[in-house]
């Protein structure tokens, strides 16, 4: 069992519940974990043996760009992708910060992580 990551992906991005939010946008990080089976790429030096974490990269873009309310939703959905092409990962987490939120205080991030299969049971 090995892990594919992909920490720190930077977007510019217009969720949220506030009309500021949807108007203005934010900047948002996520990171994306997989847990998965790979030994067979450890092997054979294939990438279809393993999760490429380019279509992992271009699953969170094509969210990043379609507005949604709640993170908790957005992370879902990249999650419900990933398991579309990579149905046998074992884990998938996703935690999405949105930088300084706007709720009428100093706030770095808010933080949302949603994993499968823990928050799916």
């Amino acid at each position: 069992m090995g892990k594919v990551a992909l920490e720190g992906i930077e977007f510019h991005a217009y969720h949220g519940v506030f009309s500021e939010e949807t108007k203005l946008g934010n900047r948002f990080t996520v990171d994306i974990h997989v847990d998965t089976d790979f030994k067979n790429a450890m092997l054979h030096d294939q990438l279809r043996d393993t999760v490429d974490y380019a279509k992992i990269y271009q699953i969170a873009k094509s969210h990043m760009l379609e507005p949604v309310k709640l993170l908790e939703h957005l992370a879902h959905l990249i999650i419900t992708d990933i398991l579309k092409i990579y149905p046998s990962s074992k884990k998938v987490s996703v935690t999405i910060k949105k930088h300084n939120p706007a709720i009428g205080g100093v706030v770095n991030f808010s933080v949302v992580t949603v994993s499968y299969p823990e928050d799916y049971a």
